[in-house]
């Protein structure tokens, strides 16, 4: 109960503060700063020089220390300090820094939550709990332009102090207050969480050792840099990095969610407003998605169906500039983050153990994949507006790439299955599984069912 409700505000935040700099830039912070329209290119994207490679260390680190709670809550502290000194700054070169140290701590938080959940549910109540997760980017959209709204709008001049400043200080202060609460009600893992009974751990450990065949826990020989090493020898991991280069560089536009839905030629204030509908509509399907996928066991069309809602969205703005048509089109959209929240699970589903494996896989393609969005940066470009046809061209071309790759992944994972199934049934013993049958009240072939062991999910 305390776990999921605290990283989905966390990651509400998380997203709230990095994307203050795409608000910001609707009341004034470009002309107060003296920026150019590159300039303030290089600001977005150079947050991703220091958060993508930040994030293998980081959760070889979490997979390292015992208690999670406080590494984590640490790092949200510290990125609401940064995110807080954004608002002090006068020049181009200081909002570069802020940007650059801003990276650091965020890069705990998204792939290391992703390993804790892992840590705590089975591969098929993964996609709903990080579906919960990742609901707190899509809420922190609406959320995030709502309250955007009221403080670009009456905080204008307070204390002499100009209302985009006071964006900066006020989501700061939230997410430092935030940080806090997170070290208290965060969990560590099933072995070590203090306010759990001894009969709760056990339970917690047993329900993971036997969805994955073994405990999850690392060997004696399984340490960090081992998790590592065995993480750059999978072929698979390489695939789900250049999914998630593609899929970020697609999805790119979500940096310039309010400055599309401006070029619709509205105020400010109704400009942000606009944008909570889509994320609303998002936020629900994607816990609707997640749900499905857990209930089916399956993932690639949970994810790459919601590619091509982007993708009819990219084509209805690419053939009209009529406003009401451009607005359905940022539904659809919106709507594509909804498989996005599963292609880490995915991920996960995919390298079971060891955990030192799987800690420094999904750093390493969360860290990688961060690359789009580094590239999405710069193809987004103010002189390519207010159509911005070649922006959407280049994220529709991305977009099918990563379909092709998703289904490559998905034809390796059923060839493991089928190989994993004859390696079952040439070991099977016949005798003992018609003698279970019979004392169950069960056909051989239900028998046979219920002791099929690990599988894959795709």
């Amino acid at each position: 109960m305390r776990f999921l409700p605290m990283v989905t505000l966390i990651y509400l935040m998380n997203h709230i503060d990095r994307s203050a700099i795409t608000t910001a830039r609707l009341k004034g912070l470009e002309d107060d700063l003296g920026l150019t329209d590159l300039q303030y290119n290089i600001i977005l994207s150079v947050l991703y020089v220091t958060y993508s490679p930040a994030q293998i260390p980081s959760n070889m680190i979490l997979n390292y220390v015992s208690r999670p709670s406080l590494y984590v809550g640490g790092c949200v502290i510290a990125w609401g300090i940064v995110s807080a000194l954004t608002g002090v700054t006068h020049s181009f070169k200081g909002i570069l820094i802020c940007r650059l140290f801003l990276g650091i701590p965020e890069a705990a938080f998204y792939p290391g939550t992703i390993y804790l959940l892992s840590s705590w549910y089975t591969k098929k109540e993964l996609a709903f709990r990080s579906a919960i997760l990742f609901s707190g980017l899509l809420i922190s959209n609406a959320f995030g332009s709502l309250m955007a709204a009221g403080i670009l709008g009456g905080m204008e001049g307070v204390r002499g102090i100009k209302a985009w400043r006071w964006l900066f200080y006020i989501e700061g202060a939230v997410t430092i207050s935030v940080g806090f609460m997170s070290m208290w009600l965060l969990p560590d893992y099933p072995r070590n969480t203090r306010w759990m009974s001894p009969e709760e751990s056990r339970l917690a450990q047993v329900r993971l050792a036997e969805d994955a065949g073994e405990a999850d826990k690392d060997n004696k020989e399984d340490s960090v840099l081992h998790g590592l090493k065995l993480a750059l020898k999978d072929p698979r991991v390489y695939a789900f990095c250049l999914l998630n280069i593609t899929q970020a560089l697609g999805m790119s536009f979500t940096n310039f969610f309010p400055t599309l839905t401006q070029t619709l030629g509205f105020s400010t204030t109704i400009s942000l407003l606009l944008c909570a509908p889509p994320w609303i509509l998002a936020a629900v399907l994607c816990l609707f998605n997640a749900w499905h996928a857990d209930q089916t066991g399956e993932r690639f069309f949970h994810v790459s169906g919601w590619w091509w809602a982007v993708m009819t969205g990219f084509t209805i703005a690419l053939s009209t500039m009529n406003t009401a048509a451009r607005y359905v089109s940022l539904f659809f959209m919106a709507c594509g983050l909804v498989g996005t929240s599963i292609t880490i699970v995915w991920l996960s589903n995919s390298i079971p153990r060891p955990p030192a494996k799987r800690a420094a896989a999904i750093g390493m393609v969360n860290g990688v994949g961060n690359l789009g969005s580094l590239i999405g940066s710069y193809t987004w470009k103010a002189v390519w507006g207010p159509e911005y046809h070649k922006s959407m061209l280049i994220s529709f071309a991305t977009l099918a790439v990563s379909t092709m790759v998703s289904i490559c992944i998905r034809q390796s994972l059923v060839r493991e299955n089928k190989k994993i199934a004859a390696d079952e049934n040439a070991n099977i013993d016949s005798a003992r599984v018609e003698e279970a049958a019979r004392l169950e009240g069960i056909t051989y072939d239900e028998a046979l069912k219920r002791r099929k062991g690990f599988r894959y999910l795709y």
